[in-house]
């Protein structure tokens, strides 16, 4: 019938076990030969200061209303862009720390039209 074949405790062991690695090459890094930490991408990409667009935008936002004629109009005239387009642009500044120390009264009163309408829906 089935024989059983009957291991001895040594064959079992190395059975079990597979080779491990040494624990003495793991801490290539000792007495301060660490490297120094990747600067933070985030933090070295991030402009100092709004770009002239956005800056612009602001401006604009902060006087359309004493040009004559439809916003939209003023909004092709002045940036050659779609309102749509625009609009994307100015919800981006509404979201934008450096847009809000630029103009804090402007973006501050967006910001209460935007939550304004978007409460009416």
């Amino acid at each position: 019938m089935g024989e059983v074949r009957r291991m001895r405790r040594d064959d079992v062991a190395t059975a079990r076990v597979p080779a491990q690695p040494s624990t003495e090459d793991i801490d290539d890094f000792l007495d301060g030969d660490e490297p120094a930490p990747a600067p933070d991408i985030a933090v070295a990409e991030e402009p100092a200061e709004l770009d002239e667009r956005g800056k612009r935008i602001l401006a604009f936002e902060k006087q359309w209303w004493r040009q004559a004629g439809a916003k939209e109009q003023a909004i092709r005239d002045t940036f050659g862009l779609s309102a749509t387009r625009y609009y994307q642009l100015l919800n981006g500044l509404l979201d934008n720390p450096l847009a809000l120390a630029h103009d804090p009264i402007v973006i501050q009163r967006l910001r209460r039209l935007r939550a304004s309408r978007a409460r009416r829906r």
